[in-house]
């Protein structure tokens, strides 16, 4: 998505010199946000981008891995040998982290890519016994489609509740029982001692049989390969970026998944793993490269997630925020959370409430004052209960 969307805002902004996508998996650009639903359920055969790289004059170069930068000489390093740039912008997203232990073991699966999916498609087919490690969004939303699938499924989470990194404990608590409502087995306190041929095995002893075994335990930034290029990385091994998006080296750019920024809406640096992130920053990068003076790239966080016939969205960030509202009660099937910070919304989590959630971004961006009693009548819509 990164990559993609800052090749075709280059041509928005009208920068009129040579684009090319360089890539390292063989297909055409995709979108990941179906490979967890219709790619992995076999209603669709991919996701690539409708797209015309022809007709922008973007050319791909696809099935090809860089594997180092060298700002010096401004080339890449690549198996068909080096690649010059006079402009770089680095999109190479996230990759998943793996189980220790289990590289090897037959049947262990990852969800990232559309190559991951088509693995996955048969296990789903087959109604395969499925074990999978972590109550994250991609774990939630694998047993959702397995489950739609018909396999039995069991999450095994070693945090006591699902989304234990995503949301705060009372917000992620009354999604628990999502889980049973679909018919899977959720496991929380549960760590995995070692995976076999047909079973994971716990840390308490007990066996789960597994067809299949999807680990789903979260992702890092894929920059390994910018190791002794000067450009700065951070805690988490993503690339440090400016509140323009650009690194520490001249006329680099990193956009989405791999890299943080600064945000002076939050007073901390962000580092998004969503999908919309990917989408907003190639504007802000190809209207710096375009010469067109951008202003500061600082988004109000965005994402959703299907699962469990639940819609999730989530909009700002809520880790700074003094003040919890509820608008409805978490056991229904439409509620919304919003936090606040000495008054002004900074984030809403809306399940099955679309219209709190576009009403609640408008007031993040704007900076509200809210009415918390206001804010807590769930008939009332979002946007009256503004001071």
């Amino acid at each position: 998505m990164a990559g993609v969307q800052t090749a075709v805002a280059l041509r928005e902004q009208g920068f009129r010199g040579p684009v090319t996508l360089i890539g390292a998996e063989p297909h055409q650009p995709y979108d990941r946000p179906p490979l967890s639903k219709a790619v992995l359920l076999g209603k669709a055969e991919g996701s690539a981008f409708d797209v015309d790289f022809e007709s922008l004059g973007v050319g791909l170069r696809l099935g090809l891995a860089v594997t180092g930068l060298h700002p010096g000489r401004r080339e890449l390093d690549t198996a068909d040998g080096p690649v010059p740039y006079d402009a770089l912008v680095v999109a190479t997203g996230a990759e998943p982290v793996r189980l220790p232990g289990t590289e090897g073991v037959p049947g262990v699966h990852l969800l990232r890519t559309l190559d991951d999916a088509e693995r996955l498609r048969p296990v789903l087919a087959r109604q395969l016994d499925v074990v999978v490690v972590g109550a994250g969004w991609i774990g939630a939303e694998f047993a959702t489609a397995a489950r739609e699938a018909g396999c039995a499924v069991t999450v095994v989470e070693a945090a006591g509740r699902p989304l234990a990194g995503a949301l705060p404990a009372e917000v992620a608590a009354p999604m628990a029982a999502w889980y049973a409502d679909s018919g899977a087995s959720l496991r929380t306190h549960a760590r995995v001692e070692r995976v076999e041929p047909g079973a994971v095995v716990l840390d308490d002893g007990s066996r789960l049989p597994a067809g299949a075994v999807v680990v789903g335990v979260g992702a890092r930034p894929a920059t390994s390969w910018l190791t002794g290029s000067g450009i700065e990385l951070g805690a988490h091994g993503e690339v440090v970026a400016d509140d323009h998006l650009r690194t520490s080296v001249p006329d680099v750019y990193a956009v989405g998944d791999c890299a943080s920024f600064p945000s002076g809406r939050y007073g901390e640096r962000l580092l998004v793993h969503h999908w919309d992130n990917a989408l907003q920053g190639p504007r802000t990068v190809a209207a710096d490269i375009a010469g067109e003076a951008p202003g500061p790239y600082d988004p109000v966080p965005y994402f959703w997630s299907e699962q469990f016939g639940r819609f999730v969205q989530y909009a700002g960030h809520h880790g700074s925020a003094d003040t919890v509202v509820w608008r409805g009660e978490p056991a229904g099937p439409a509620w919304s959370v919003c936090w606040l910070r000495e008054g002004r919304l900074v984030a809403v989590l809306a399940v099955g409430r679309p219209r709190d959630l576009a009403q609640g971004r408008r007031l993040i961006e704007t900076g509200a004052v809210m009415d918390p009693a206001l804010l807590a009548d769930p008939g009332r819509p979002l946007k009256k209960a503004a001071v």
